[in-house]
């Protein structure tokens, strides 16, 4: 079992930037691939960035070239950096596990399905 635990979420004005953290611990947390995930009340849950144990990475249109995935596993923490913010990046922002090794997938999404979520963080950007 992996536990996820999110940080750094909070208000920004648009064109800000904003970094969130996920401290990813238990059995699976060195291997697998892990993402970003934000989501809107009413709304499906949106991929933002998904980064595997061997560094490659995807990302949503929506924020290519604004945002940054990163993990770093001697830390057990998944980064995520978004730069010019957007009113529609405004959502609850939830760190996942898969629970296979089969890496990235397309538009910001793992491969495989996520199994573990954390307990997700909060990003509003307004004008």
């Amino acid at each position: 079992q992996v536990t996820l635990v999110e940080s750094g979420g909070g208000s920004v004005h648009v064109g800000g930037s904003l970094s969130l953290s996920c401290v990813v611990t238990g059995d699976r947390s060195g291997g697998y691939c892990l993402g970003w995930v934000r989501q809107v009340p009413g709304k499906q849950r949106e991929a933002v960035a998904a980064i595997d144990s061997d560094g490659d990475v995807s990302y949503a249109d929506s924020v290519k070239g604004r945002a940054t995935i990163a993990r770093v596993s001697a830390k057990r923490t998944l980064y995520l950096h978004i730069d010019n913010l957007r009113p529609e990046d405004t959502g609850m922002y939830y760190c996942a596990a898969d629970s296979a090794m089969y890496g990235v997938g397309k538009s910001g999404w793992c491969y495989s399905q996520y199994t573990d979520w954390g307990q997700g963080t909060q990003v509003t950007v307004s004008s």
